[in-house]
């Protein structure tokens, strides 16, 4: 049972990390228990540093129960604001603060935090909030360059109400993890094919396969957090990614999908390429206009699509290739020949397989993950699958 302080873990993304979260005097001061217990999700000590202005909006006893630790409000003489930190978050950071921050200001405990960490190459991301007027002022546009050309990380939401509000928690956290762990080794341009196509019958018809793109926005966005730069190529999803990843290119018919890929290894080879999208193997011969409603029977004629993987996969060298591969209805060692017969056939490094019964069974793995070195590891649930290709990649 977790305690009335603590959090459930939803990752590992930020395990054994120490985040600084430097609170200043906005009124989005109050959503930082939010924030602080969504860093703490992915396995962070945060450690709380207020200034006199923030404590007027929330009061630290709220601050040290979000965060779990002591909350640092005024001098003292463990000066453990200049402690060592994985990063240091400010938010909200007002212009005020971040004004001071860049003329060298040290009048309270925040300020001298960042003026260490800007000495000691320590990340710091800033977190703008305020009204929009004072935004749009040049003087704020010139600030933020500031920062910028300093190195530090801006993180900003579209404007709401009038207002440059904070950024959602998620967001804010999901970038905090990537910018954490891009300096981990090993760090991969991966592009990912996710969800499903469709491709029209007539001018009001289509045929579509099935897939929520929810395995293949679980994937990205773990790898991001992780550190690595993600590209994803999306078909139709029901279901949406839980923050912006920073490029997502939606392409719904086999061919346009197939041309962006193309167009990807074209721009930089990525290091990784991941298929998961369900793609159609056979698309109709389109009929110009609409088929007539009413007949007993309808002939529609399917050609087959190119191969996705093989037509990728031959225009480049050196990518780690990782293919899906769903069956319905078969045994277990069936669908590990399988994965194995589609692995050798493409070239491919590794294969997801997986069952379709399997999916909707809370009792049975999630997949198994099948690679070329000849090796079957059974994967209980997508947490799971996400750390297994994260582990993969990096090695």
């Amino acid at each position: 049972m977790v305690s009335d302080t603590g959090v459930s873990l939803h990752g590992e993304s930020l395990a054994n990390k120490r985040i600084l979260l430097a609170i200043t005097g906005g009124i989005a001061a109050v959503e930082s228990v939010k924030l602080s217990r969504e860093i703490r999700r992915h396995g962070a000590t945060v450690h709380p540093i207020m200034t006199k202005e923030a404590t007027k909006v929330i009061t630290p006893l709220a601050i040290s129960w979000g965060t779990g630790s002591e909350v640092i409000t005024a001098w003292d003489s463990s000066m453990s604001q200049l402690g060592n930190y994985d990063a240091i978050v400010v938010a909200p950071a007002t212009r005020n603060s971040i004004a001071k921050h860049l003329n060298g200001i040290m009048d309270s405990p925040v300020m001298m935090a960042l003026s260490a960490a800007r000495g000691n190459g320590t990340p710091l991301i800033f977190v703008p909030s305020m009204h929009s007027d004072l935004f749009d002022d040049p003087v704020t546009g010139d600030l933020l360059d500031s920062l910028e050309k300093e190195g530090s990380h801006i993180i900003l939401d579209e404007e709401r109400e009038g207002k440059r509000k904070q950024s959602d928690p998620i967001e804010i956290v999901s970038q905090l993890c990537h910018i954490v762990n891009s300096s981990l080794p090993k760090r991969k341009k991966i592009a990912l094919t996710l969800g499903a196509n469709s491709s029209p019958i007539d001018d009001i018809r289509s045929i579509v396969n099935t897939s929520s793109g929810n395995t293949g926005w679980s994937i990205s966005e773990f790898l991001y957090r992780m550190g690595h730069d993600v590209i994803c190529i999306a078909g139709n999803t029901s279901s949406t990614p839980t923050f912006k990843l920073p490029d997502v290119r939606h392409r719904t018919s086999p061919e346009e999908m197939l041309n962006e890929a193309k167009q990807v290894s074209k721009e930089e080879v990525p290091d990784v390429w991941i298929f998961s999208a369900a793609v159609l193997d056979y698309v109709p011969e389109v009929v110009s206009g609409k088929i007539p409603s009413g007949d007993a029977n309808i002939s529609i004629s399917l050609v087959p699509t190119k191969k996705q993987i093989p037509e990728i996969l031959s225009s480049i060298e050196g990518s780690v290739s990782i293919g899906f591969k769903l069956e319905s209805n078969i045994g277990h060692s069936e669908l590990i020949d399988k994965a194995k017969l589609q692995m050798d056939k493409y070239s491919l490094d590794a294969v997801i397989a997986n069952r379709l019964q399997d999916l909707v069974d809370p009792n049975a793995p999630r997949c198994w993950l099948v690679d070329s070195n000849g090796s079957t590891t059974e994967v209980p649930d997508l947490q799971s699958l996400c750390l297994k290709i994260e582990e993969y990649i990096s090695n």
